[in-house]
């Protein structure tokens, strides 16, 4: 049966590509609007407030999205419902992408990311699930670790390159920021089609529409109740709610960061190119490597590189300030936190990709494949919820003490709290066998 392929196959079926083209299709958003390209262009068209309150649109998208999550896990994980589901937040997040090209007015530029970013979020939520359905728990790993590569080869490489070429062939005018978001419509609209046309839920829980909310909402109490009594479950929730955060801030915050440092755009841009490029191969190796040393210590070490990552970071923006606070050489400064910002793209692009497809993969072996959706749901709530906190704690931190470079700071204590947890809860860190009770 094509939909459960065969373990020692080492080719994919053409569910396993279907499924994995659409991390092709929605990775150039997550490039161009979350990380790189966006967050400059709002920086050149909003004002001093606009840029210190952008941290609070990203939480205020994250917090919707995770008060949403569990009902629509719940909702999903009846027959038929999951790719209705996946649809609309496609649409969602493309249409209010497109909107973004055609408004001038940053207040309003601000709705239509926090609307865009929820029909993103809504539709990976929906993405991660399916993985239970296209292929078996002994390929996830390669299968979601693949997901990543296609993304940062094709939605991060292809179309980001293609967007810095017109920006730089416009010289870096309005028209060409625009035109940079609407290639995100278009990539992310055609390559969806391959997933909505070929796969399909396999895994659902019967129930008639006429009971659908109600039924929803006791499987939601259910869940949660089953995921608090499960050690294992419980224990990577918990380290992934303050590690994911810290790592969706940095993709979040990384440009605008810079940006109020005064970095270059171009040049900020171009280091972020050497990021999708540097992870293609390194989310191939955590996978692999992940058969060999296992998930969850791959996870540790990718959370450890962060740590640096973060130290880095804070190390950057306070020699531009101290040489603003003290006289100092401005020049020299931003030559050495140019040169710092393309280091922590290669470190970044080390473990991006690794530590979200052994995540993604990981909890799929710890949860029952008829309920993923439920649990996916919860997963997601966790991590949006914490991603609430990081972006919020930068503009906070930023806003009391203004200086960029301690909110940046202020991130690694959700490294710290991830890491520790995961020390601390190693003993409960393995996938149950098939048809064990939790612990």
């Amino acid at each position: 049966m094509e939909q459960r392929a065969d373990k020692l196959s080492k080719k994919f079926t053409k569910i396993e590509k279907s499924w994995i083209m659409y991390d092709w299709a929605n990775s150039i958003y997550a490039t161009n609007i979350m990380a790189a390209i966006f967050p400059i262009y709002f920086g050149l068209i909003s004002t001093d407030p606009g840029d210190k309150v952008f941290g609070y649109a990203v939480s205020i998208a994250n917090l919707i999205i995770a008060l949403l999550a569990p009902m629509l896990g719940a909702v999903g994980d009846f027959t038929g419902m999951k790719k209705k589901l996946f649809t609309a937040f496609v649409a969602i997040g493309v249409v209010f992408t497109g909107a973004m090209a055609f408004i001038d007015a940053w207040q309003w530029m601000l709705v239509g990311y926090v609307l865009s970013r929820i029909g993103f979020s809504g539709s990976c939520l929906f993405y991660d699930s399916f993985l239970t359905d296209v292929t078996t728990p002994e390929r996830m790993d390669r299968v979601s670790a693949w997901g990543y590569a296609a993304g940062y080869i094709g939605g991060s490489t292809i179309p980001f390159i293609l967007s810095i070429a017109i920006m730089m062939l416009l010289e870096q005018s309005m028209l060409s920021y625009k035109i940079a978001i609407l290639i995100v419509v278009v990539w992310w609209t055609v390559f969806s089609i391959p997933l909505l046309k070929n796969v399909k839920q396999v895994h659902s829980v019967e129930e008639p529409p006429a009971k659908l909310a109600k039924a929803a909402f006791k499987n939601a109490i259910k869940t949660f109740q089953d995921i608090v009594r499960d050690k294992r479950i419980l224990t990577f929730i918990i380290a992934y709610f303050f590690y994911i955060d810290g790592v969706d801030t940095i993709i979040s915050l990384a440009t605008k960061y810079g940006d109020t440092l005064g970095l270059g755009a171009i040049g900020m841009i171009l280091a972020l190119l050497v990021t999708q490029l540097v992870a293609v191969p390194f989310s191939i190796l955590f996978g692999n490597l992940a058969k060999k040393f296992g998930a969850v210590r791959m996870i540790f070490i990718a959370v450890g590189v962060y740590l640096c990552i973060t130290v880095l970071g804070f190390f950057m923006g306070f020699n531009i300030e101290q040489a603003g606070l003290t006289g100092g050489d401005i020049e020299e400064a931003l030559r050495l936190s140019g040169i710092l910002f393309w280091a922590l793209a290669v470190l970044v692009g080390t473990v991006q990709g690794g530590i979200q497809a052994l995540s993604r993969s990981y909890f799929g072996q710890l949860i029952p494949p008829e309920r993923s959706n439920e649990y996916y749901g919860f997963l997601d709530i966790f991590g949006k919820f914490s991603c609430v906190i990081g972006p919020a704690l930068y503009s906070l931190v930023y806003s009391l003490t203004d200086r960029s470079s301690l909110g940046i700071l202020s991130v690694i204590l959700l490294f710290l709290a991830g890491g520790v947890t995961l020390v601390a809860g190693r003993k409960h860190l393995k996938p149950a066998p098939i048809g064990a009770q939790p612990e």
